[in-house]
Order: C-alpha cells, then structure tokens, then sequence
C-alpha cells in the first residue's frame, strides 16, 4: 500500500514567496500514516513541512503520487533526473518510490519536510519516560540518504 500522509494544513508564512524578497515561505503540518520511510518516520509521526522550499539530495519530501494525484506520499530526494526527482523511501522493504513510477515532476513536489514530532506511545507515567519522549519527540530531518 503507498505511503500516505493527510493533507499539509498550512500553518502561517507569507504564501509562496512570490512578492517581495525574503519572504517566509508556508509552513504546514502532515501526518505520516505508512512505513515506506521507516525507520526515519513511523506511522502517526507529525511533519513540520515548507511549501515551495528549495530541494536538495537527501531531503525528505511529501510529494503527489504521479498515478493518483490525490494521495501524497513522504519519500526522500534522492537525485535529479531528467523529468523530475528520483525519490526513494528509507525501508527498504516498501517499494513504492520511484522504482516504481519514475522520477517525479517538479510541478508534484509540494513541500520540504523540516521536523518530526513523534508523539508520545501509550500513557507516559514516570518523570524518565515523560523526559525521554521529550528528548527523542522532536528531530529535525537530516540529509543523510539512508535510501539505496
């Protein structure tokens, strides 16, 4: 089954950015659903994401599947290719990525993803649980290419 996050709600920024020079880009928020970026993401991990931001090799994306353009799906960048990008996912069990449907128009590439907040699992009792969680709840999403 494809990966799929909900909807990116946009969050606040100044639109695309179009207008005047250095203006913030917006943000949004998406749900991961699926395993295809595990261990990076787990299903029901939160994504801070940026519409329109500049993408680089290795980051990690939600993007419009090229077959159903109404699911989107969370893979990471992993080159340019003539056509669009080629995106993989970091488990290397789930292969619906690029391998399966080619590089990805830029036109489908809707947001960079910049933070993940995992949310708590299960009913946090003990103060070193709570902390714990916290260390760990909220990352920013690295560049590293974990997908082969």
């Amino acid at each position: 089954m494809p990966e799929r996050v909900r909807e990116p709600e946009r969050e606040s920024g100044g639109g695309t950015g179009a207008g005047r020079a250095g203006a913030l880009r917006a943000f949004g928020l998406a749900e991961v659903y699926n395993p295809s970026m595990v261990p990076t993401l787990r299903p029901g991990d939160q994504l801070i994401v940026q519409y329109g931001a500049v993408v680089r090799p290795g980051d990690v994306v939600v993007v419009r599947h090229p077959f159903r353009q109404d699911l989107l799906i969370v893979k990471r960048a992993v080159e340019r290719r003539d056509g669009g990008w080629w995106v993989r996912g970091d488990n290397p069990y789930v292969e619906n990525d690029s391998r399966e449907f080619g590089a990805v128009p830029d036109e489908l590439v809707i947001a960079r993803a910049w933070l993940r907040v995992r949310p708590p699992r299960g009913i946090q009792r003990s103060p070193a649980a709570v902390l714990s969680w916290a260390l760990t709840a909220v990352r920013p999403l690295s560049r590293r290419l974990r997908a082969r």
